[in-house]
């Protein structure tokens, strides 16, 4: 295991720990799509509760549940692993946009702070790590939503020089460049971010030595990045 992955586990165990008086509660729901046995295992003691039905509260739209919030809240350390180690067939962009409906930003503060700690260590971990369990741009997607920013995770590329980063980066060109989706790129499962300026304006001048790809110098690409960074930048644009 290689310090960055060490760096990552530790922090997922910092999660589990940090969300342990998060206590059980009598969830009620759906009796449509759910039976009794489901709240009643969902009420009980976390490591009871399957991987099955973990899967199908991240999947689930939230007004299926009494207490949306705190369900998933209770849920979290037991989601966010098995997701950063490839191991949740669930979309990543659905995962981030359900912690949005559950407005994780505003749980108290250790349990805030030990989600961003897992942000970072597997930001890290992806750059340092190619393949990785995730691909690189459902992990940026999913970070990108969750905190509302795309800055720093770019910040973060950019400063990390390694085959894996590289790696990385040519295949997210690859990806966001077929058909120039590039050009209107949204991300989070409801397009909550929508990334197009930033990400673009990035993968041609920060990034641009490190990606061997003609089509980055496509002058429909040139243009349509000044167009987009003077209407994110005029006064009043939102």
């Amino acid at each position: 295991m290689s310090p960055f992955q060490q760096q990552l586990m530790t922090a997922l165990d910092a999660l589990d720990r940090a969300f342990a008086g998060e206590e059980p509660f009598p969830v009620e729901g759906c009796t449509y799509c759910y039976a009794e046995r489901d709240f009643t295992e969902l009420s009980g003691p976390l490591h009871l509760i399957s991987d099955d039905m973990v899967t199908s509260v991240a999947m689930e739209v939230p007004g299926h549940w009494n207490d949306f919030p705190r369900l998933f809240r209770r849920l979290t350390p037991r989601i966010i692993r098995l997701v950063v180690t490839g191991r949740f067939h669930v979309d990543e962009d659905l995962i981030a946009s359900r912690l949005l409906a559950a407005a994780w930003t505003t749980w108290r503060e250790p349990l805030a702070e030990a989600l961003r700690d897992v942000w970072s260590a597997w930001w890290r971990t992806t750059l340092h790590t190619h393949p990785s369990p995730v691909p690189i741009r459902e992990t940026l997607s999913l970070v990108t939503v969750a905190t509302n920013t795309l800055r720093p995770w770019l910040d973060m590329w950019t400063a990390t020089r390694t085959p894996a980063a590289d790696a990385h980066m040519a295949d997210l060109v690859d990806d966001v460049l077929f058909e120039f989706e590039i050009t209107d790129l949204r991300m989070g499962f409801y397009d909550e971010y929508h990334a197009t300026a930033e990400l673009l304006g990035w993968l041609l001048t920060d990034a641009r030595d490190r990606v061997d790809d003609a089509r980055l110098d496509d002058p429909y690409l040139q243009a349509h990045q000044r167009t987009a960074s003077r209407h994110r930048d005029s006064p009043g644009t939102p």
